[in-house]
């Protein structure tokens, strides 16, 4: 397979590895929490245990560099993200560009001298660019579900260099293709007689075998009519099929209202036999011509809106930006809408944010239409998306507002490192698109807009777990040093809840922070045992091993010291781990 070579690749292959882990601090002043009414509250990662609490669950906005921000979410949501979608600098040189596509940030800049070296100093801006990517999209890959998918938003300039460095980091065989997206409508010349009106978006599974997309017709915005009984769209009552060879799918039906006759097009057969035909225009699923208006020549089937029972729908690597109208969808004889992806062009992203914030704050955001049509092909329910170059918000809006069209609890975490744009613009645009927000029409008549629900936290980075000397930050509390324990000894995060069976009493931590592929793993810390001293808590002893959580098999004991010999520890199958010497601490 080919492969990308680049000045500085040596030196951040691994550094995704390498980088510390912080944690993470909740500001519940930038936080929106829901109602607990709320479908959003219902999940059972929603808690909120306070403003000191490291706790990340349910919406999440995190302020800070993301390549430490996907380091710190790694014990809480590893293995977690169903649906990735970013849309990262595209390095064309625009230093107006909100981002400075140049990639020459401080804080990149900096980043790059520290871990480059002094071949920083000879890096073209696609070395600074592709340094910049790839330990990112390793820890990006590291929090995707085994099932997960990422989409990722990028222009010609930078494509052909990114599909090769997601090959190398995701490999050749989970490549899923690349999409078309028709970003405006009229053509600019820009210096050359070839405008370059599309942009593209590269899709990677995490395991190409264990992966569905459905086609965007599945939303509810392709379901424009509505009756009693929920949002339908029309579609074919025929099918493809000659006539003598499904005789029996071939026969006259009658509009029992009107009496109006209707045979299917000679070339085609009815959909459904005489007997469930008959069925159908009982229940009143059928579309008759002579009760439209417009140019429908045949009756049409009426398709409800039903997000418990979706099949996968193969998507179409184009996506048709002008949509599909009420007019087009009765007059379509091919359902191509459930296999093409249709969203709004830039000027849409930017007409809406402008409409949030009544003046324009950030250039060229994505439509939500188009973050929208790449996450539903790839969510459901409560599905995890996350988006770690977050920009003005585009994917939690979304998100929020595709929760409120079909009823579903998807949850998402957004990373912005501009702290400027994440409390100002990012922050404030959820808070207005979940609680509701004024605006003013071209005359200035004020409307209001309802607020979609939901809410999310806002977190920064903190210190890291570790000081220069590796030893444990004090800030660091028992649930801190449990979730990053337990991930680096397993692989997996902390489980959420332990069975009552295995807590010392109800309204009590445990030792015991979980069982992962028989393996038990107990943290002895910070007086989880109620007892500092040199034969308590933190310390195994005899009696301290008596009082803990029973598990029958082998154990990993985490804790300050061990006063049982080596060959007593072999024979009870303990592995003990001293703390802090013992503990990875990147």
């Amino acid at each position: 397979m080919p492969s990308l070579n680049w000045i500085g690749k040596d030196a951040v292959v691994h550094h995704h590895k390498e980088a510390p882990f912080h944690l993470l601090k909740c500001n519940e002043k930038l936080s929106v929490m829901p109602k607990t009414s709320e479908v959003f509250a219902k999940h059972p990662r929603n808690k909120v245990e306070g403003a000191e609490t490291s706790e990340v669950s349910g919406n999440l906005l995190v302020q800070g560099d993301n390549l430490l921000a996907l380091k710190a979410l790694l014990p809480h949501y590893a293995g977690q993200v169903k649906c990735i979608y970013i849309d990262p600098p595209y390095n064309t040189g625009e230093e107006g560009w909100t981002y400075n596509d140049k990639v020459s940030s401080p804080q990149i800049s900096r980043w790059l001298g520290q871990i480059v070296g002094r071949e920083n100093e000879d890096m073209t801006r696609h070395d600074k660019w592709l340094c910049m990517m790839y330990p990112r999209l390793s820890l990006l890959k590291e929090l995707l579900r085994d099932d997960g998918v990422l989409f990722i938003s990028i222009d010609e300039f930078e494509v052909a260099n990114l599909r090769l460095l997601l090959n190398e980091v995701f490999g050749f065989s989970n490549d899923m293709g690349c999409l078309v997206w028709k970003r405006r409508s009229s053509s600019a010349m820009s210096g050359t007689p070839l405008s370059i009106d599309h942009e593209y978006i590269l899709v990677f599974a995490k395991d190409k075998n264990k992966i569905s997309l459905y086609g965007l017709g599945k939303g509810v915005e392709n379901y424009p009519y509505r009756d009693e009984r929920g949002f339908y769209a029309s579609t074919d009552l025929t099918v493809g099929m000659d006539r003598n060879a499904r005789p029996g799918q071939y026969y006259q039906i009658a509009n029992p209202r009107t009496g109006t006759v209707y045979e299917p097009n000679p070339e085609r057969v009815w959909r459904f036999f005489p007997e469930t035909m008959n069925k159908v225009i009982e229940s009143d699923l059928i579309i008759w011509p002579d009760e439209q208006d417009g140019n429908m020549q045949r009756p049409r089937y009426k398709t409800y809106f039903d997000p418990e029972n979706l099949k996968p729908t193969p998507i179409s690597s184009w996506i048709e930006s002008a949509g599909i109208s009420e007019k087009d969808i009765a007059n379509q004889e091919a359902e191509y809408e459930l296999s093409i992806l249709t969203t709004g062009m830039n000027q849409e992203g930017g007409k809406l944010l402008q409409k949030i914030f009544g003046t324009k704050t950030f250039s060229y955001p994505k439509p939500v239409s188009l973050v929208k049509s790449l996450v539903r092909s790839a969510t459901r329910g409560d599905d995890l998306v996350m988006d770690s170059f977050a920009g003005s918000g585009t994917t939690g809006h979304a998100v929020l507002q595709m929760n409120k069209e079909d009823g579903g609890n998807r949850r998402f975490i957004l990373v912005e490192m501009d702290e400027n744009i994440s409390k100002n613009i990012t922050a404030e645009r959820l808070k207005r698109v979940s609680q509701g927000y004024e605006w003013k029409d071209q005359k200035g008549n004020k409307k209001k807009e309802e607020g979609l629900g939901g809410g999310f936290r806002f977190c920064e980075l903190g210190e890291t777990l570790f000081d220069s000397q590796g030893q444990i930050q004090k800030e660091v509390t028992f649930e801190d040093l449990a979730r990053h324990v337990y991930f680096t000894e397993t692989g997996v995060p902390l489980p959420e809840r332990l069975p009552k069976s295995q807590r010392l009493r109800k309204s009590e931590a445990s030792p015991l922070l979980g069982i992962h592929n028989g393996v038990a793993v107990y943290l002895l810390y910070n007086g989880i045992l109620k007892d500092k001293s040199r034969n308590g808590g933190n310390v195994l002893t005899r009696p301290l091993l008596a009082e803990l959580p029973e598990h029958d098999g082998a154990k990993v004991i985490y804790g300050n010291g061990a006063l049982l010999s080596e060959n007593t520890l072999r024979s009870l199958n303990i592995t003990f781990r001293q703390v802090p010497y013992e503990i990875k601490i990147s």
